[in-house]
């Protein structure tokens, strides 16, 4: 071949290279679900009460009231919108399913798709104030146009919403939740290659691709459960199975490892992400009736576990006397300040993430063998949580949110900071900043 065909036929080559990669951009771009028409959503009146929690001084604000059942998010879950204008939880009532809190006007309003079907098995969305929810099969994103109300006791607000539709995806298990840099939906379903198993699937938030991620690992006696995105690396997911409790799984590798190995007849339950790569959990060594729980650390890529809120063993003591002073469901801020733990009665509590010192922030929110656990979840902040089915307000279950106490925080704040003696007579002791407050989150 001459030089000069030569050129011509790599010039011929690089266009139609050229004009793939235009067409494939453009398939790609036409692929990626649109939003569709505005709808108005229904909106509800405030059920909102406030009080002070009688043993600990903090403030709740009771989302709902009433003869209704309602429940957050769970507490591996995201409740509060990213601009802080929604609380998401669910509700059992009539008009129920997933449900808001506005936070401008104490209203509550009714997310449903656009045809009017119910949703569930939401999360926010980490990034931009959307949710993801699904209605039956179908997988959306929900954004709302809020106008909210200055006299909401008279004239109601006006939210309206647009959905996208992502998939659709039947025989899912649990809900939807994200990865921290907002590129994925994970969740749990029916396994394509063992019709008599399930995995763990990824859903691009940009296009809706649906990808098996893996399924359960050999040996494993149930079905996946409790699928959560790692809040600190993108490529990280958890989910729960037995003997085993604890499974992580990369998603560029698709192959399940162990990051702890219980015991026989050892506790290790409810866990979720935290900051540096941590996972919590609650979990002891003794057996039932007379368990012991604590709330504990796993660094995911070392094995090492750590208690950073304590539990107790009380082996001549009742079920119900012992389960005071352990925890079940264990969650974290995200500024690393703050654990929180729940128990059997509805009591819960935090621990200070730097030194794992206890604060009881409220109680009594669930009568013993009885009802739905707190289940705690965190705003964006590390100021609020947010609790389901309580039973303070003596009919239903409701939903409440608790605030920190402005001196616990601050006390928190000054931890990590050295203290320097001074000689006598010449002031008061100060304190220089020497190490970071609290773990630094990646």
């Amino acid at each position: 071949m001459s030089a000069k065909l030569e050129l011509n036929a790599r010039r011929a080559v690089a266009g139609l290279v050229l004009m793939a990669l235009f067409f494939g951009a453009l398939a790609a771009h036409a692929a990626a679900p649109a939003f569709g028409d505005r709808y108005p959503l229904e909106v509800f009146p405030t059920e909102a009460k406030r009080m002070v929690d009688d043993q600990t001084g903090a403030e709740l604000l009771f989302l709902t009231s009433g003869p209704t059942k309602n429940q957050n998010l769970y507490f591996h879950q995201r409740s509060w919108l990213s601009d802080n204008s929604m609380i998401l939880f669910a509700s059992q009532r009539e008009r129920g399913g997933l449900m808001g809190y506005l936070t401008a006007t104490g209203e509550l309003v009714r997310i449903t798709a656009s045809d009017g079907a119910p949703t569930g098995g939401a999360t926010a969305a980490v990034n931009h104030p959307a949710v993801y929810t699904m209605a039956g099969p179908r997988v959306l994103e929900i954004v709302f146009d809020i106008e909210a109300s200055k006299e909401p006791g008279t004239a109601k607000s006006k939210i309206w919403a647009r959905q996208r539709l992502l998939c659709e995806m039947n025989a899912t298990i649990g809900q939807l939740n994200e990865s921290c840099d907002g590129r994925f939906l994970a969740t749990g379903g029916a396994d394509p290659e063992n019709p008599k198993s399930s995995a763990v699937f990824t859903i691009s938030t940009e296009t809706g691709a649906v990808q098996r991620i893996c399924g359960m690992p050999p040996g494993a006696a149930l079905g996946v459960s409790h699928v959560q995105w790692s809040v600190t690396n993108p490529y990280w997911i958890s989910f729960a199975n037995a003997p085993i409790r604890l499974w992580v799984v990369d998603i560029r590798e698709g192959k399940p490892w162990a990051p702890y190995v219980e015991r026989d007849g050892e506790l290790v339950t409810h866990e979720s992400w935290w900051v540096n790569d941590l996972m919590l959990f609650c979990g002891g060594v003794h057996p039932k009736p007379t368990e012991d729980s604590h709330v504990k650390t796993l660094d995911v890529r070392t094995g090492q576990v750590r208690i950073v809120g304590e539990g107790a063993w009380f082996p001549t003591l009742d079920n119900a006397a012992v389960s005071r002073r352990n925890w079940w469901h264990a969650s974290g801020s995200t500024d690393g300040r703050w654990v929180a733990g729940d128990n059997w009665h509805g009591d819960i509590m935090l621990f200070e993430g730097l030194t794992a010192r206890p604060h009881l922030l409220t109680a009594g929110h669930r009568i013993y063998g009885s009802g739905v656990h707190p289940e705690v979840g965190w705003d964006r902040n590390g100021e609020q949580v947010v609790f389901g089915g309580s039973y303070r307000l003596g009919e239903g279950a409701h939903v409440c949110v608790a605030t920190i106490p402005a001196a616990w925080q601050e006390a928190v704040r000054q931890l990590g900071r050295r203290v320097e003696a001074v000689e006598p007579g010449m002031g008061n002791t100060t304190t220089s900043p020497t190490t970071p407050a609290v773990p630094k989150s990646k």
